[in-house]
């Protein structure tokens, strides 16, 4: 049990190269409900923490997943504002729109009991378990008894809830008779390519599909992905069914089974249906697995068929004697005179490879010179190309006009790169520079050699941007928070983990800082005291 614990654990942190991942599982969102709060709220979050909240997902539809926040939020009246609630003494808080288009019951005013607000957020919690049954019965009774206490405005705020769920219901459930939690399994596979199907069920109805695209190595075997899979998935899954529906048996059951009741705590089964409605719901997983898969190969090979076209025209368009087939794009981002950064980005056959980005911030004495810190940067990468014996990229392009590109050519040949073909791409008319050449050349507007440039131009500067924000915001807070006496990085760290940003921790109370490991009420009293007379961040 504790090996199969450790490699799910193991590979989601390390993500080897031949092993089943989940693409980008990272991304995928989960629906938060701080339940660890006197009145919780819904969050979207990224991450799992052992907070005392409680958590569904992960999600792989997060378009879906916040219309169902929304619809959840609405229905019954779930707060969205992100004050600390009960608001600490001697702090206002006003009542926000949602009140006043009822859409809150106004809990920051004692306008809605604790008892109330736990009572929709229980609501909250049995939809989101897949018990909307079990809430329609008790909305009905509640209904009933208000009716009878002639309590007609509460009784029709049942009835609208319970016709809005067995709308929903309706349109998203499929009864399957047994009143079990299970869920159905299916893997479809080719190649290095499989695409994971996960059909749940709850209180007997399907109530909806989750779809991972995974990637494994050729050389595995199915069961081996289905079981690396399983691993992966219920080792990050906060609700687990009391069974798991399978096409094929496992050679390993017994150990996924132990370990599987380790997570919940109580036995799951693990079984591969031979008859009933369980093995057509497993055939059915397994045909949503294999046209899904299909549907990614076929994009695939368009995406990959229009990107080589691209990548043939550029090459045409440049005269360069072979395609361009390995890209980098090199852009520089900065704020005044502080927080300057280079980024590179990374083109293989017209598609970017992120693990292949890089971002650099600029050294001392560049900054404000856009041509020294152009030649920085490249001579970085290249440097470590040099060092690393790597083969340099089919095609160097900058992001910007003669200046830029003059600056990067010399650079290059200072590192011995005299025949690295390089351009420079400038923003306000897309013009295209090349060396020994004083004007730009034209390439016609629309054209697909255009566009590639512009692609990994853009995703070059995008990558700039979003680094030098970090970068900024990381200053702006560690300055803040580092101009208090008694808060070294340790505190600091303890003081973000638990309040998320500079701004909560001074909405706080001293009582709610002074909860914070390693802050005592007189440190507390002396963050509130000076983070109060600051902006917020």
């Amino acid at each position: 049990v504790e090996s199969l614990i450790l490699e799910a654990n193991l590979v989601h942190e390390h993500k080897p190269r031949y092993n089943v991942a989940l693409k980008d599982d990272k991304h995928f969102p989960y629906l938060k409900v701080t339940t660890d709060e006197p009145f919780p709220r819904l969050l979207v979050v990224r991450r799992l923490e052992k907070d005392g909240a409680t958590y569904f997902g992960p999600y792989t539809s997060a378009k879906g997943m916040r219309r169902t926040m929304a619809f959840l939020t609405h229905l019954f009246k779930i707060r969205s504002c992100n004050f600390v609630l009960p608001p600490p003494e001697g702090k206002e808080v006003k009542l926000c729109l949602d009140y006043r288009i009822n859409r809150c019951c106004g809990p920051c005013q004692g306008l809605q009991s604790q008892e109330e607000y736990s009572e929709s957020i229980d609501s909250v919690l049995m939809v989101l378990s897949g018990k909307s049954k079990a809430l329609i019965n008790r909305l009905s009774e509640k209904m009933q008894a208000a009716s009878e206490a002639m309590e007609f405005e509460e009784a029709a705020e049942c009835r609208d809830q319970i016709e809005a769920l067995q709308s929903v219901m309706v349109k998203q459930s499929v009864d399957i008779g047994e009143l079990v939690d299970r869920d159905i399994v299916a893997v479809a596979r080719e190649g290095r390519d499989a695409m994971a199907v996960v059909m749940q069920v709850r209180e007997g109805v399907l109530i909806g599909r989750q779809e991972f695209q995974l990637a494994g190595d050729i050389e595995e075997d199915d069961e081996v992905v289905l079981e690396t899979f399983i691993a992966q998935y219920y080792n990050h899954q906060p609700n687990l069914p009391n069974e798991i529906c399978l096409p094929s048996e496992l050679s390993s059951i017994g150990l996924v089974e132990d370990w599987l009741k380790e997570l919940k705590g109580s036995r799951i089964k693990v079984v591969t249906p031979k008859k009933g409605v369980k093995i057509r719901l497993v055939e059915l997983a397994a045909r949503n697995a294999r046209l899904l898969l299909d549907e990614i190969l076929i994009q695939r090979r368009a995406v990959s068929e229009r990107t080589s076209k691209m990548v043939s025209a550029l090459k045409d368009e440049l005269k360069l004697s072979h395609s361009p087939r390995t890209m980098v794009c090199f852009d520089i981002s900065n704020t005044g005179e502080s927080d300057a950064v280079g980024s590179c980005a990374y083109f293989d056959n017209g598609k970017p490879k992120k693990n292949q980005y890089r971002h650099f911030k600029i050294k001392g004495g560049a900054a404000q010179d856009d041509f020294r810190m152009m030649r920085e940067v490249v001579g970085r990468y290249f440097h470590r190309i040099c060092e690393e014996k790597l083969t340099p990229p089919d095609l160097v392009v900058v992001d910007g006009g003669k200046g830029q590109l003059s600056s990067t050519v010399a650079e290059l040949k200072s590192l011995g790169f005299d025949t690295q073909p390089v351009i420079g791409l400038a923003k306000r008319l897309e013009e295209v520079f090349v060396p020994l050449l004083s004007d730009p050349i034209t390439i016609p507007r629309g054209s697909p050699a255009l566009i590639l440039l512009k692609r990994i131009r853009d995703e070059a500067h995008r990558f700039a941007i979003t680094y030098n924000r970090k970068v900024r915001t990381k200053r702006t807070i560690k300055s803040v928070l580092d101009e208090i006496p008694g808060i070294g990085p340790a505190r600091r760290a303890a003081l973000l983990k638990k309040f998320g940003s500079v701004k909560r921790i001074r909405e706080a109370s001293v009582e709610e800082i002074a909860e914070v490991k390693g802050i005592t009420e007189v440190l507390a009293k002396s963050v509130k005291r000076r983070l109060s007379g600051t902006q917020g961040s």
